[in-house]
């Protein structure tokens, strides 16, 4: 695991956030298990439209691995970014448990877009694009870092009074399915801001589907008629 300079789009209070919680990553029952709930869904969907065997995939905020080691267990060869140094270590230790490989970097999309352009099948960016101040400078920075043809897939929140009831209120405060002050209302991203993103990076918005959770059967689903407050994006850069 390397380590390269903080790069500016960074907000250095979310990164302590999560550095703080490093250790408690893999273990299902703790602040991540929603993020252990929702892996096999978005596996399963990315993998249905890019296909992950024998690709060269990229997961851009890979935190502690859940996302990252899931992939290269489909068969994926998978690098895996972010700016906390901490959840990064919990990664590779997990992995040397699990006897799954993942390459593992402490550096930013835009430094690492600029190293090494256009050098992964796919891309993904999940949970990210609300913690960090310019989301448009990492999608941009994703677009070049995918192949001619190659697929990206982002998920974040929708900036509404029903996410905030449900993403912040509900999940934060009621249900306490994540710690206090893990989401701002005001870093959310309406959907049509990340297609315009998507666009202005030359890429083609190729399917969004809304992420729905049922607090009664605590069972999590994709809704493709609802992107009301969690959902994923699936882009492609056009071939030349």
């Amino acid at each position: 695991m390397n380590e390269t300079p903080t790069a500016p789009n960074v907000d250095a209070a979310e990164v302590a956030k999560f550095q703080a919680l490093a250790a408690r990553w893999w273990d299902p029952g703790s602040e991540f298990r929603p993020l252990h709930e929702i892996n096999p869904l978005r596996l399963r969907w990315i993998d249905a439209l890019a296909g992950l065997a024998g690709r060269r995939v990229l997961d851009v905020g890979c935190g502690g691995g859940i996302l990252a080691e899931s992939m290269a267990a489909a068969g994926a060869t998978v690098k895996g970014i972010d700016l906390a140094d901490k959840p990064l270590k919990v990664a590779e230790l997990h992995g040397l448990e699990s006897g799954v490989h993942v390459d593992y970097e402490r550096i930013a999309a835009e430094a690492l877009a600029a190293r090494e352009p256009e050098s992964f099948d796919t891309v993904t960016c999940m949970e990210m694009l609300e913690h960090v101040p310019d989301p448009g400078s990492t999608v941009e920075a994703c677009a070049r870092l995918v192949r001619p043809g190659g697929w990206l897939f982002f998920s974040t929140i929708n900036r509404n009074p029903k996410s905030f009831a449900l993403a912040i209120v509900g999940a934060e405060y009621v249900l306490r399915l994540l710690p206090r002050g893990t989401h701002q209302y005001e870093k959310f991203i309406k959907p049509s801001e990340l297609a315009s993103a998507g666009r202005a990076a030359g890429l083609a918005l190729i399917e969004m589907t809304g992420l729905a959770y049922n607090p009664i059967t605590g069972i999590y689903k994709l809704v493709a008629d609802d992107l009301g407050v969690n959902y994923l994006a699936a882009f492609r850069r056009p071939e030349r």
